[in-house]
């Protein structure tokens, strides 16, 4: 499988983030594995809430930075959101029960997934969000199949 790679795509402001999330969750026709990766306030959580906001989570999509995971159900699947910055070694993974990440159905979030290496189910899809200028950017890469056709139809929507 060849890597694809689109962008990068301008986010001036935390609304054009929160409008690419939604894209994203129209786009989505089945699980997901995505990892988000950035530096410190780079927009990683706000896409994350975003994207399960417009998935159709009623409830307030919380930071996962003291808990490490937070399930949530979507609309129509289940979708799991971690954040691994406390993370000193992927070993410490082994006591949060991941199993559930492997449902093919589920839309798993990873922030930080550098930090969980080995422990992860493999990415599907990485966005990466960087800092230019006053705004941000994003630029996405396939990783898998489903990645590359869930490209294509963001590209499309």
């Amino acid at each position: 499988m060849t890597e694809q790679a689109e962008g990068p795509w301008p986010l001036p402001d935390e609304a054009a983030t929160a409008a690419l999330a939604a894209r994203l969750a129209q786009a989505l026709d089945a699980g997901l594995v995505l990892y988000l990766h950035g530096p410190l306030g780079a927009g990683k959580t706000s896409f994350a809430r975003a994207l399960l906001t417009a998935m159709g989570v009623g409830e307030r999509v919380k930071s996962p930075t003291y808990s490490l995971i937070e399930g949530y159900a979507t609309r129509d699947r289940p979708a799991w959101h971690l954040d691994l910055y406390r993370i000193a070694d992927p070993g410490e993974l082994e006591w949060l029960g991941l199993d559930a990440l492997a449902d093919p159905a589920a839309l798993v979030l990873v922030e930080w997934p550098e930090r969980g290496a080995g422990a992860l189910p493999a990415a599907d899809l990485e966005l990466r969000l960087d800092y230019v200028g006053a705004g941000r950017q994003a630029a996405w890469q396939a990783f898998t199949g489903r990645g590359e056709r869930l490209l294509a139809r963001l590209a499309k929507c």
